[in-house]
């Protein structure tokens, strides 16, 4: 994949749900919400502040993330379905 994203902005994707709930009932995927986790596949340098210098973000590639239910810009790159976010959005690191 050769997209590299800019300023701080994080290029993800997101990581399945599982299919079955503790009662043993399947959910069909018309009525699943989008998973709100995902993995980083790539981060952009940072932001630039006031004055000029860049700051660094905080995610790292290979980092697990939680992020806004309605965050960022799908985009669809060799068939996969990809998720580019701010730094902004992303609520926390999964450990």
């Amino acid at each position: 994949m050769g997209l590299r994203p800019l300023h701080d902005r994080i290029l993800v994707q997101r990581l399945d749900e599982e299919e079955e709930v503790q009662g043993g009932i399947i959910i069909p995927d018309t009525a699943k919400e989008k998973p709100q986790q995902a993995k980083v596949l790539a981060a952009g340098p940072g932001r630039a502040s006031d004055d000029g210098k860049v700051q660094a973000i905080d995610v790292k590639e290979g980092d697990k993330v939680i992020f806004g239910k309605y965050a960022g810009t799908e985009v669809k790159l060799d068939g996969e379905e990809y998720l580019i976010i701010r730094e902004d959005d992303v609520l926390g690191v999964l450990e």
